[in-house]
């Protein structure tokens, strides 16, 4: 039995009197970036958040597998549970999912990040967030000069309802499983694609308008984000489903010609990215963004600037505007 792992090491951050536990995954060598640093103040820290309740391995620790991979090439990787997740002690609230769309955890994650580089040495920190965990990892970015870059793997930009009605489910249910009920279901996605027209392309009225005014206040900056997106239930590449509002859209609009944006669509997988095929892609998606924005010593200029080749398809860069906003949309095939 593997009573250790030599490359994590369990760590506690103790500041602003809210303690969280977490792993370490150290930098070691690796066959594609040889370790040759003697501290971390060179290189930025990779920091994963909690997806909602989840621990901080998530779903079928697929957290663990890309934190490794982040280590692997040189990067100082923190796997954290936030207060009341996982091994963190708290109090969980009851209506968990308003407290962190209000952006709950985001000042909180921010003060973590700060103790984090000054106990690391690190230059900065990366923030990774899956889902809800991605709107959390938004508001620290936000909340913190710290932060560095921003992964945001399947977010969402409205204000979702924590339990679904159940008439609601079951009509769904029914028009998943019957002809007529596929039909009727197309025919209310075409009448809310009318609405939606008609509006302009305004954000809807259960926007998150504190995230996007925190995406705004992040994105504009210049900050490197990248956006990795699952494919979505009758819809078509990055395309919102018929009658659903374009956020992807909408929030590379707002984030403005001096952005640093990516926008990467993930095929073979769903909204947990856990399968085979998801994890590695994910996994390959983050490492070309790492080599390209945050290269470290030793790897030389010539991948600077430059997406290392992926086991991927391109499709049409729908949202390519002028300006270093990049959104080209990679569609990784499944994973070996």
């Amino acid at each position: 039995m593997l009573e250790a792992i030599p490359t994590r090491e369990l760590i506690t951050l103790d500041g602003i009197g809210i303690p969280i536990r977490g792993t370490y995954h150290r930098p070691g060598d690796s066959p594609t970036r040889p370790l040759a640093y003697s501290t971390g103040k060179e290189r930025p820290g990779v920091l994963f958040l909690n997806s909602l309740s989840l621990p901080r391995a998530a779903t079928g620790d697929s957290a663990v597998h890309w934190a490794d991979s982040c280590a692997e090439r040189g990067y100082p990787t923190f796997r954290f549970d936030l207060p009341g997740l996982g091994d963190s002690e708290g109090d969980l609230c009851t209506d968990l999912l308003d407290f962190i769309n209000g952006g709950g955890y985001g000042n909180i994650a921010a003060a973590k990040v700060k103790e984090l580089v000054e106990r690391e040495g690190l230059s900065g920190v990366i923030i990774v967030g899956h889902c809800a965990g991605a709107v959390s990892a938004l508001y620290a970015a936000a909340a913190t000069k710290e932060c560095k870059g921003l992964i945001m793997m399947d977010p969402y930009f409205h204000l979702p309802q924590m339990i679904r009605p159940k008439l609601r489910q079951k009509l769904s249910d029914w028009a998943r499983s019957s002809k007529i009920g596929g039909l009727l279901s197309d025919f209310y996605d075409r009448c809310r694609d009318l609405a939606l027209f008609v509006r302009s392309g305004r954000a809807p009225g259960n926007a998150n308008f504190m995230l996007l005014n925190s995406w705004k206040q992040t994105a504009a900056t210049g900050m490197p984000v990248l956006l990795l997106k699952a494919p979505g239930l009758k819809t078509t590449g990055t395309q919102p489903r018929a009658g659903q509002f374009d956020y992807l859209k909408y929030v590379i609009d707002l984030a403005g010609n001096k952005s640093q944006v990516t926008v990467n669509l993930i095929e073979g997988t769903d909204h947990s990215f856990a399968n085979r095929s998801g994890r590695a892609a994910v996994r390959q998606q983050i490492g070309n963004w790492l080599d390209r924005y945050f290269p470290l010593d030793g790897m030389g200029e010539g991948t600077r600037g430059v997406l290392l080749p992926v086991n991927a398809r391109d499709d049409k860069n729908k949202y390519r505007k002028p300006g270093r906003v990049s959104a080209s949309m990679s569609c990784a095939v499944e994973g070996r």
